[in-house]
């Protein structure tokens, strides 16, 4: 019957039933990408297929070091207002056309313009006030101040640069059909089902050794690993914990644990009564043991956290944690107005597939908040439709409570920050989805970007993390550990902290090597 099962399964995404072809590598994720157009893809399954196929000018090493990639050098002005990018000579996107000083001021510019509306705009939108191309191969970023974080942004999924030719033609097709610098070229996309990509032999680095990738979506956890179990899949993304043992026994498959840079949140809808009321928040906090949550939902892989970033971030400081204490929680709430007779009761929307254990962990702080008093019901969606929902501007916006995750994937405090606290990213802008507004942290955050002294920055970030702890917008809940099941016959698959599966350097092993 499991035969059969995932047989039909198999037919479903387009596999054959016989084993996995040797010649196309397999990845199953927990969700379809929601666009492959980059400025648009906020979430890490589509950055990761997007990240194949298109570029950005520098790259961020697993290692947290800042490399040129489509740029040969760079140079600051002696005051820092001034940004000299020469790039690689000689590089063509998968259309034929060229990559030159144009076609970055072009992707840069879009970007950050209000017709395209990125929430990711704020990376450079306002401190950098011209791009000029003095040559094909010069680009000069002008700013008005030092901007500290630049080359970090440059890192981001977001700032790749894309072809302009095929932006033009396809218009808002594009987002299906992206055409980039990268090692692949984009194939064909099956919604909901799976992305394929194809090797570029005329890639301008080292060629990849496997000929095709395919990205399955594959939201449910047991059936991730049944496909990479049966060899329908080579890598199989977060195993629950409950699986690690029994997929570790397995001669054919390595279990592969890798830090992260993503915090795991629960964040209040300040919009929504009653959690523009702060000790209606804090009781929340209280009443959520979040190293319990670690301990038995996530078997351990993961950290409770202490900052809205994780360690290892520049900018990181441990602020603390809000006690778990269930009887200061009912005694926030009986403040606030809520006891036995009036109990609390709102929604609690959480995703499906796409952090480890999420519906899980959602599960385990209803169990907790119940304990309180508070009853939580709980709302999923389909991963897009959530993103969309909670997205929305705040007169249209109906998430109360809601479960997100952060990667500050580009390592710098400014990325993990300002994009989700900061008063002029709230929904639909940036990542704010929560509303939270408080005009001294904005200050402070502005200060950090343009601050030259990382002491100084240091010690900005540690003042912005204490407001936003007092305040207390959200829970911060923990750090996941990114636990991955690798077929053996792969070698050189990447599992990057930001989340990235990269399959540029991978193999497959002869049947001797194995």
């Amino acid at each position: 019957m499991r035969f059969k099962l995932l047989a039909a399964l198999a037919l479903g995404l387009g596999l054959s039933v016989a084993f996995a072809q040797t010649r196309t590598l397999i990845i199953a994720q927990g969700t379809d990408p929601t666009s492959l157009d980059a400025p648009l893809a906020t979430d890490s399954p589509s950055a990761t297929v997007a990240s194949h196929v298109v570029e950005t000018l520098f790259y961020y090493t697993p290692d947290g070091k800042i490399v040129p990639q489509l740029v040969e050098r760079y140079s600051f002005s002696p005051d820092r207002k001034v940004l000299t990018l020469t790039l690689r000579k000689g590089i063509k996107f998968h259309d034929g056309t060229e990559l030159n000083a144009e076609a970055v001021k072009f992707n840069l510019e879009r970007l950050v313009s209000q017709e395209l509306a990125s929430s990711f705009a704020f990376l450079l939108r306002g401190r950098v006030s011209a791009i000029e191309t003095p040559d094909p191969l010069t680009v000069r970023l002008r700013m008005p101040e030092p901007f500290a974080p630049v080359l970090a942004h440059l890192t981001h999924s977001s700032t790749a640069i894309q072809s302009p030719a095929a932006i033009r033609r396809l218009g808002a097709g594009y987002r299906d059909n992206p055409v980039g610098t990268g090692p692949y070229k984009f194939d064909r996309w099956q919604k909901g089902q799976f992305v394929e990509l194809v090797r570029n032999d005329d890639y301008w680095g080292k060629k990849p050794a496997i000929e095709r990738l395919r990205f399955l979506a594959v939201p449910e956890a047991t059936t991730r690993m049944a496909l990479v179990e049966t060899g329908q899949a080579h890598v199989a993304v977060r195993v629950p914990p409950q699986d690690v043992q029994r997929l570790s026994a397995r001669p054919e498959i390595n279990v592969v644990t890798t830090p992260s840079v993503r915090t795991i949140f629960l964040y209040f809808n300040q919009t929504k009564k009653p959690f523009d009321d702060v000790r209606v928040r804090k009781a929340i906090n209280h009443a959520i043991n979040k190293e319990e949550i670690v301990r038995f939902v996530l078997g351990g892989f993961g950290r409770a956290s202490d900052a809205p970033i994780s360690p290892g971030i520049f900018g990181y400081t441990k602020i603390g944690s809000y006690e778990y204490n269930p009887n200061l929680a009912r005694e926030l709430l009986a403040q606030a107005g809520y006891n036995a007779q009036n109990p609390l009761r709102f929604t609690l929307s959480s995703p499906n597939g796409r952090y480890l254990q999420d519906i899980r962990v959602a599960e385990a702080i209803q169990s907790q908040l119940r304990a309180v008093g508070v009853q939580a019901q709980i709302q999923t969606l389909e991963w897009g439709a959530y993103l969309a929902a909670s997205n929305q501007p705040r007169e249209r916006n109906e998430f109360q409570v809601a479960m997100l995750g952060w990667g500050t994937v580009t390592g710098d405090a400014d990325y993990g920050l300002f994009g989700l606290f900061h008063t002029s990213q709230q929904a639909p802008n940036g990542f704010n989805r929560g509303f939270y507004s408080n005009p001294r942290l904005d200050r402070i955050l502005e200060q950090a970007r343009v601050a030259t002294n990382p002491q100084a920055r240091q010690q900005l970030y540690r003042s912005a993390m204490q407001i936003i702890y007092n305040d207390a917008p959200w829970v911060f809940l923990h750090a996941e550990q990114q636990v991955t099941a690798i077929r053996r016959e792969v070698q050189g698959f990447i599992v990057h902290p930001t989340e990235r599966l990269i399959a540029t350097e991978a193999s497959f092993r002869t049947s001797a090597e194995r």
